[in-house]
């Protein structure tokens, strides 16, 4: 678990001065992007812009966290991957010989960035709603974030065992709410300063703890209580 702390900190660095290059630009850039704003009155001019500068980096922040697990992910598969089998064993049963593999993290690191890109583009219109947008924004960037979360890393132990994305849906859709809340949860821990990289090893083992109560619902045709929700949820 220590070492699983190792690719979310160069990750963090990386996503840190990202982030802190934006914000060091984009009151400039709005500027420039804005110049009819130029006549009028500076007090409405300024809330426009202001406006414009808070829904572009809530965006540039969500889109910041599907990267950051992307590209963390991808940084530390190797270390990621003993998480992953060390919690496969201690639950018993099968556990695959091979995991998923570096090409496997890199591909579904490129989609998870693609679907952060579209997540990140309606959380910044949604801001942009008069009166609610500020608050239903953020909290659809969270519902949404999450939900992307929680898909991409129980998909280890789907993949490792050969099952594809259709395979993965209809397994987890018995476990709707539980993947939600768990994605949910990761999200918010992620908000926390230095929370990801903290958070990172503990949500891969939950996450194992959530694709195996459905591999095992599934084996016995039962609802997913092999794995409680207290145990997924003590992982993070």
């Amino acid at each position: 678990m220590l070492l699983g702390l190792v690719p979310a900190v160069i990750a963090f660095v990386v996503i840190v001065a990202a982030l802190v290059g934006l914000g060091f630009t984009l009151d400039g850039f709005v500027h420039w992007a804005t110049p009819f704003a130029d006549s009028w009155d500076e007090q409405w001019a300024s809330a426009l812009r202001l406006t414009i500068d808070v829904v572009v980096f809530g965006g540039a922040a969500v889109l910041a966290v599907l990267t950051f697990t992307a590209l963390t992910l991808a940084i530390g598969d190797p270390f990621y991957e003993r998480i992953w089998r060390a919690v496969e064993l201690d639950l018993g049963g099968e556990v695959p010989d091979d995991g998923a593999g570096f090409w496997r993290a890199a591909r579904d690191g490129a989609v998870l960035i693609a679907l952060g890109i579209v997540t990140a583009v309606v959380v910044t219109v949604v801001g942009f709603i008069p009166v609610v947008g500020a608050i239903l924004g953020p909290v659809l960037g969270v519902v949404l974030s999450g939900r992307l979360l929680a898909r991409e890393l129980t998909s280890r132990a789907f993949e490792a065992r050969g099952i594809d994305s259709a395979g993965r849906r209809a397994l987890m859709r018995p476990q709707r709410s539980r993947a939600l809340g768990f994605g949910i949860a990761t999200q918010l821990l992620f908000l926390i300063p230095l929370g990801a990289i903290i958070t990172m090893p503990a949500a891969v083992a939950g996450s194992t703890l959530l694709a195996r109560s459905a591999l095992d619902a599934a084996a016995s045709g039962a609802p997913a209580v092999g794995h409680t929700s207290s145990q997924v949820n003590s992982a993070v």
